[in-house]
């Protein structure tokens, strides 16, 4: 299982980074070992500046090379909702000396992940909304018809260079309103009002 993660798929979120709308998508992986299903996320000690950034995340079904967007939904059926964590102080040292940053993106336990899983046919993708809150207090809202680029096209795009198998998650981006968390923090999400994850900060 691997952890596909995209950049910028929401235009007001590539503003508040100081960076371009992409023209074509922008992914990066995280290991497996990233993925966390527990309760609590514990501070790592190697950074003073972690940002939270709530994604819809989609479960890949079977096997696909070179898929054409116009089939790709044939390769999925679920989604939830997951928190791309970034350590944003590592991930700017790395940018000024133009070195990868995967230390700060793909580090244990930086991808949490809610356990609930919400079928597409039992939703209108096209209209839903997800809010993420950081102590009770909303910090991002994001809806599926500001992304960039559809589902279907991110997994027509990223299967053209690398092979997608069964158990594969895409992080398909965050909107506005990404920021600092610390320790004491409780980082809830829901979807269409309905609560998918509660996570402590310790």
């Amino acid at each position: 299982m691997k952890i596909i993660c995209i950049g910028r798929n929401y235009a007001e979120h590539a503003k508040e980074m100081n960076s371009a709308i992409p023209s074509e998508p922008i992914f990066f992986m995280k290991p497996d070992v990233a993925l966390l299903k527990e309760k609590e996320f514990y501070y790592p000690n190697f950074s003073k500046d972690l940002h939270f950034e709530c994604e819809i995340v989609v479960k890949i079904d079977k096997v696909g090379k070179n898929i054409d967007a116009n089939f790709a939904h044939k390769y999925y059926s679920e989604f939830t909702l997951g928190i791309d964590f970034t350590a944003r102080d590592l991930q700017a040292q790395c940018k000024e000396k133009g070195l990868p940053w995967e230390k700060a993106k793909a580090f244990d336990n930086s991808a949490p992940i809610s356990q609930t899983w919400i079928k597409f046919s039992d939703v209108d993708f096209a209209t839903t909304t997800f809010s993420f809150f950081q102590n009770g207090e909303l910090k991002q809202l994001g809806k599926t018809e500001d992304m960039i680029f559809s589902i279907d096209q991110l997994i027509a795009y990223v299967s053209q260079y690398v092979t997608l198998k069964t158990g594969d998650l895409i992080y398909t981006g965050t909107p506005s309103g990404v920021g600092a968390v610390k320790i004491g923090d409780v980082l809830t999400a829901e979807l269409n009002d309905q609560k998918l994850f509660e996570f402590h900060v310790k």
